[in-house]
């Protein structure tokens, strides 16, 4: 049986003094982090919100193995967010839809949490109606026309079903309840509160698709209503997407056990934990990107060298060669090394000492 077949679903329950430490713990990081951020400018908070927004939708998008372009979920949050920075590309629908759930998720966090919104929220998800090569339902929950919602693995004919999801003539009743009890206030601490959310809207599986990143969605917007700020500074799905088989490990435990979801609540705590301690190294990044910037304030650059100098201040991967500055840049060959060299003769970009077949850059003293 699963959770939702059990009798008195869903009152769930934990064990207080399994968690009472941990959550302490996360909640003194929590205080720390806050402050830490309040004490900085505005400029400086935009920007690591910018970063963790844009972590938060790319790793919660590559959780269900779909990778989108960091540079255009990036330009999409910086254009909704209105902040003024060179090189922004312009993002296809996809990215916008998702952008713009997980916005109105944590810029709206005090709002009430309607089906209307989150209909509207599955539709920015799939605009084109489709998920991949497969017609879906979209903005309403699902009708169940395609037979029961599972969860399963392995080859057609041998699979392994690890959740099946409530009847699709539940899912109204079901909802209303969840809802009712999202928006209604608690004494339980509100991180709490997020666990439970997340945990409950993943094993009712409302829609079709997309149920894992709506749930992310609900998990951050009651993340923002414990910290009592729209700015998101860290990114769950980030530490999910590193945990990602202990994270379906315990759903599945869970789904399959009781409705004592002590287990379920310490892992949470523990990787919201993991999420605010990466958050410490995105701070230092992004004060060290912030001193960076500064220092070459003035500088008179195209638009192919400021959209590079932002991709090599945020993460770059690999090399960066003249080759694959044309790539990213869309540009030729030549003009990419002309602009590599005009960056040197600048004192912004230097050559590396790896050696090999290519000749590789970095950014100079960064």
């Amino acid at each position: 049986m699963f959770i939702h077949e059990l009798k008195g679903w869903p009152a769930f329950e934990w064990d207080d003094h399994h968690i009472t430490t941990l959550l302490a713990r996360v909640r003194h990081r929590q205080g720390l982090l806050c402050g830490r951020m309040s004490a900085l400018g505005f400029d400086l908070r935009q920007e690591a919100a910018l970063r963790s927004l844009t972590l938060e939708v790319v790793k919660s998008n590559e959780i269900e193995g779909e990778l989108l372009d960091k540079a255009l979920v990036r330009s999409s949050i910086a254009r909704r967010l209105g902040m003024d920075i060179a090189g922004l590309l312009p993002a296809d629908r996809t990215v916008e839809g998702i952008v713009e759930m997980m916005l109105d998720a944590t810029r709206h966090y005090d709002q009430t949490l309607t089906d209307d919104r989150l209909f509207a929220w599955h539709a920015t998800l799939f605009p084109t109606g489709r998920s991949g090569l497969y017609k879906i339902t979209t903005g309403q929950w699902r009708d169940g026309h395609n037979g029961a919602m599972q969860v399963v693995s392995g080859p057609m004919g041998r699979e392994q079903v690890h959740f099946t999801a409530p009847d699709a003539h539940r899912l109204a009743a079901e909802m209303s309840a969840f809802l009712h009890w999202f928006n209604t206030p608690s004494s339980h601490d509100p991180v709490l509160r997020a666990a439970v959310a997340h945990l409950w809207f993943i094993t009712i599986h409302p829609f079709d698709d997309g149920n894992g990143r709506i749930a992310r969605a609900i998990t951050d917007m009651q993340l923002a209503r414990a910290d009592g700020d729209p700015q998101r500074f860290y990114s769950m799905s980030v530490q999910i997407e590193k945990e990602k088989q202990a994270y379906y490990n315990i759903l599945e435990r869970t789904q399959r056990g009781t409705l004592n979801i002590t287990d379920w609540m310490v892992w949470f705590l523990e990787c919201l934990e993991g999420a605010l301690q990466q958050a410490e190294v995105t701070l230092a990044s992004v004060l060290k990107r912030a001193a960076f910037m500064d220092r070459i304030a003035g500088i008179v650059l195209n638009e192919r060298q400021q959209h590079m100098i932002l991709r090599l201040t945020d993460d770059f991967f690999g090399r960066l060669t003249s080759s694959k500055w044309a790539k990213l840049t869309k540009c030729s060959q030549d003009t990419a090394l002309r602009d590599i060299q005009d960056l040197m003769q600048k004192g912004i970009v230097t050559k590396d000492d790896m050696g090999g077949r290519s000749t590789g850059y970095v950014l100079k003293d960064f």
